[in-house]
């Protein structure tokens, strides 16, 4: 696994990958703005298990999905490679934030 982040300026939106060893991304979050508020923390493991129960629609309301073509294939994408420690660190906050929020569905 390799973990880095990405700036994407047009959206002000930073985002925190975990990429395995076929550049795919495993998980994802996303964070917006100047307060780096989490908009997005999915992991490509639960989106699959969503999936596979019917429950895809909710799963990416709450937690949003990773990135659909591997990190090869991007183009003007400018990595900053973090340790899985400073990922660990993102994830975390990002996942108690977006689990605490009240969910609404439909």
């Amino acid at each position: 696994m390799t973990w880095m982040r990405c700036y994407w300026d047009e959206e002000d939106i930073w985002f925190y990958l975990e990429v395995d060893a076929g550049g795919w991304v495993t998980r994802q979050v996303e964070l917006k703005g100047l307060e780096l508020a989490p908009i997005a923390a999915a992991s490509s493991t639960e989106w699959q298990r969503a999936c596979d129960a019917g429950r895809l629609d909710e799963y990416d309301t709450r937690f949003g999905m990773t990135a659909e073509l591997p990190v090869s294939e991007w183009e003007g994408h400018d990595p900053e490679w973090l340790t899985s420690e400073e990922f660990e660190k993102v994830w975390g906050v990002a996942r108690r934030q977006i689990a605490a929020r009240p969910f609404t569905f439909g």
